[in-house]
């Protein structure tokens, strides 16, 4: 509980907490994808980064109950309930059932996520497969005086829920600076108030996907979705939320305004939100020309790519900053990180062919200690990778001769390794058995021949090797047991 201590303590300190984890069954709950097109990358590194949270948890001894839903109900565009159906459009286009894109896509997001190594969620609950809890926590705002029907539509009332409670509470903003952002009420507008909200929506006649309720046909509005799947699978109050960050201005404001007024309790203990993506500093977007599909990015099928990036390197790119910074995507960027993530795997089979000696000349049990302060830190990542980076330099130090580390050092280095790089960063060996086995075997052949030049006192043949296999990121080193390499 020491771990879950210091998460408090630091998560604290941001105005999104309200209080702490305070037992074993930890309940996360995070906004999922809209399942109407191809997930796009700015979905993949917030689940990313709540997979890494979900990591975490588990390794440190919670039982974790993580619920991430699908939205397949076929919410309006925009965050004011008006536009077109987008689920209906897309069926339109391509003449299909609406179910079918649901499933499409909904293969599509698992089969990304499974590519990035993400762990699939305890429950992965549908928006259409929970209408009537929806239609229930309607009924009970309506109940409570916070629901208002008009025309077969229901509507929250904000305007009566600030008098009682904090509306703006998530991102610390007052009312009236929310009523001077938004929109004059026109004469045919059914709201009483410009804040106010859908909890359910009549269905025009053309809306293909409508469900029977107390109020006639329709569908259930975005915000209402996420706050009863939350409230039937962890309860009326629970511990994590988490989303992108352009969520919280308006879906988990609303969220937050619906539990409270129809559970008389705040939803949620920590509010957590992951930064949005860049491009160049430019913030990555179909309308800027800049936004890529993590297919086109394994691929590097697109204008702004030199090459395509395998998904272990694009998640360690990620992980190197912290899931509430800014995410800047650059080729320059992604091949560092490529870099980086084959230094990192290569170090840790370096690892397992150490010889120990009867002295450690290095501390790794401070090491261990300064990844877990990391990670108590706001699930602090990009620290965690610079200590690991610490780990490979004293691994490729010892590999050379240079220190030294006993047996029991060398086991401590192999568990802090694999705690951390597969069971919670979540990175794995992309290269197979059989292509490793042949790349040292190809290496092997190598090193032989430039023993063989050196031993003719041919240094031009012999230096020419060692800076060809530079190029393609393979490092020599002659020791006193013999030439080493290291990818």
């Amino acid at each position: 509980m020491n771990q879950a201590l210091e998460i408090y303590n630091t998560l604290s300190r941001k105005k999104e907490v309200f209080k702490p984890i305070n037992a074993p069954f930890v309940g996360l709950y995070v906004c999922g994808p809209t399942v109407y097109s191809d997930v796009h990358l700015g979905n993949c590194r917030t689940f990313i980064s709540f997979d890494l949270v979900y990591r975490y948890l588990i390794h440190l001894g919670y039982k974790v109950r993580y619920v991430r839903n699908i939205t397949d109900a076929g919410h309006l565009e925009g965050d004011r309930d008006e536009g077109d159906d987008k689920f209906a459009k897309k069926a339109k286009l391509e003449q299909l059932e609406p179910m079918e894109i649901v499933q499409r896509y909904t293969l599509g997001f698992r089969h990304i996520m499974a590519e990035f190594n993400a762990l699939p969620p305890s429950i992965e609950p549908t928006a259409t497969g929970h209408i009537v809890e929806q239609i229930e926590m309607t009924k009970k705002l309506i109940d409570n005086g916070y629901g208002y029907e008009v025309n077969g539509t229901v509507y929250f009332d904000v305007d009566k829920y600030a008098k009682e409670q904090d509306y703006g509470i998530l991102t610390n903003r007052k009312l009236d600076d929310l009523l001077d952002n938004s929109r004059e009420l026109n004469g045919q507008d059914e709201k009483k108030g410009r804040l106010d909200f859908a909890l359910w929506i009549k269905a025009k006649p053309e809306h293909i996907m409508r469900w029977p309720s107390p109020w006639g046909e329709g569908f259930p509005g975005w915000h209402i979705e996420c706050s009863a799947m939350s409230k039937k699978y962890l309860g009326n109050t629970f511990d994590i939320h988490g989303g992108g960050m352009d969520l919280a201005a308006t879906h988990h404001t609303n969220e937050i305004a619906q539990s409270q007024g129809c559970n008389h309790t705040h939803p949620v203990n920590f509010w957590m939100h992951a930064n949005m993506l860049t491009v160049n500093g430019v913030r990555m977007s179909k309308s800027a020309g800049n936004g890529f599909l993590p297919g086109e990015l394994f691929t590097g099928n697109h204008p702004l790519l030199q090459k395509g990036y395998s998904p272990m390197a694009v998640r360690f790119f990620m992980m190197q900053t912290h899931y509430r910074s800014t995410l800047d995507f650059s080729n320059e960027a992604l091949q560092a990180s490529e870099k980086g993530f084959a230094k990192l795997m290569s170090a840790m089979e370096t690892l397992n062919s150490l010889k120990h000696s009867p002295k450690s000349s290095v501390n790794c049990a401070e090491l261990s200690k300064n990844c877990y302060a990391a990670m108590n830190d706001d699930f602090n990542s990009p620290v965690v990778i610079a200590n690991l980076f610490e780990g490979v330099r004293i691994i490729n130090s010892v590999h050379a001769g240079t220190e030294t580390l006993t047996e029991q050092d060398i086991q401590l280095l192999k568990k802090l390794f694999n705690d951390f790089v597969i069971d919670i960063l979540g990175l794995k060996t992309e290269k197979s058995e059989t292509s490793s086995t042949a790349l040292k075997e190809v290496m092997q052949v190598i090193l032989d021949i430039r023993a063989d030049a050196k031993n003719k006192k041919d240094f031009a043949t012999s230096d020419k090797i060692r800076d060809e296999l530079l190029k393609h990121n393979i490092t020599i080193k002659d020791t006193k047991e013999g030439t080493i390499w290291t990818l």
